[in-house]
């Protein structure tokens, strides 16, 4: 009878299902869906509806529950090994025991729940820009910056669950605005979408030469590196600064885990190799010998990395 892993990858507007059937030694992602979420639901409400469509999609497919071998979840927030959720600003979760919920919900016996930034890098590992890696960072640079560590191929999620919180690593001690999380000189005001926008802004009435003072409050962190490839001069600065932020922040990662290779992905990662090669630069400059010259490479799954780290993470080979 053929076996199939279930992975749902929630965010704060919608939640990713993946259906993987496993088949011998080779298996695929059959079917893809999604169902929205508002960041505002109970998570009971939230937690029931993601059951009730699982079970909805094993019907329209033909699948009895018994053939789903494992369910994994991912989720924007902290999660311990024992798959309780401790507090997710992006959804309305205080502390919340998901594997337990989700097990009784769905009457599946093996659930796995993770950070989300945590299964997209085992995502990665598994099907993405890291096969054949065992010892993986990888770093999502979208709105804010986040983060999974894996070591010799499993998910390190510390002892709060909040591991890998690579945006709130200190790159400026001298930075006098505050960080959402109420720090200040957090690798996220820098190297995220609103951090380079953020940065931009600040000192953009002093370059009318450049093409971003015409955005006004439409610019965009894409607006930003476009006109960088192009060969703005106040463009340029602004990358500079946001890359080399973000290549000391590998630095330090890598002075405590030292893996085999970093992953940039997320949506500020669609920038390319100038983001790449400005990281490379700055990483070398701060580290030390043994550890120069490590591989800093973009995340390739791109939205499906959470999904495909979540059918991974219940267990699919």
């Amino acid at each position: 009878m053929k076996k199939y892993y279930i992975g749902v990858d929630v965010g704060g507007t919608s939640a990713k299902f993946g259906l993987y059937a496993e088949q011998g030694s080779e298996g695929n992602v059959e079917q893809k869906w999604s169902v929205p979420t508002t960041g505002k639901d109970a998570s009971d409400v939230l937690l029931g509806k993601l059951a009730d469509s699982i079970k909805e999609k094993c019907v329209e497919y033909n699948i009895d529950m018994s053939q789903v071998a494992g369910v994994g979840i991912g989720i924007p927030g902290p999660v311990d090994d024992k798959g309780v959720v401790l507090n997710c600003a992006n959804l309305n979760f205080g502390i919340v025991p998901v594997k337990d919920i989700m097990k009784k919900l769905t009457g599946v016996d093996n659930v796995a729940v993770g950070n989300d930034a945590n299964v997209a890098a085992l995502g990665e590992m598994w099907k993405g820009g890291a096969r054949g890696y065992t010892d993986i960072v990888m770093v999502t640079l979208g709105t804010g910056v986040g983060g999974g560590i894996v070591v010799d191929g499993k998910i390190h999620v510390g002892s709060a669950g909040a591991a890998a919180e690579i945006g709130h690593i200190t790159v400026e001690p001298n930075e006098t605005e505050s960080c959402g999380c109420g720090c200040h000189g957090c690798l996220e005001q820098y190297a995220s979408a609103t951090g380079v926008v953020r940065l931009a802004k600040k000192e953009i009435n002093d370059h009318p030469e450049s093409v971003l003072f015409s955005k006004g409050d439409s610019l965009s962190a894409k607006d930003i590196f476009d006109a960088a490839k192009s060969g703005d001069e106040y463009a340029c600065k602004i990358v500079e600064r946001s890359v080399r932020y973000l290549g000391i922040a590998l630095s330090n990662i890598a002075s405590v885990c030292d893996p085999q290779l970093f992953l940039i992905g997320g949506g500020v990662a669609a920038a390319g190799n100038i983001i790449i090669e400005g990281a490379k630069k700055y990483y070398d400059e701060y580290s030390l010998k043994a550890l120069k010259n490590k591989e800093i490479v973009l995340a390739e799954l791109g939205n499906d990395a959470g999904m495909l780290g979540c059918i991974r993470l219940a267990g699919a080979e």
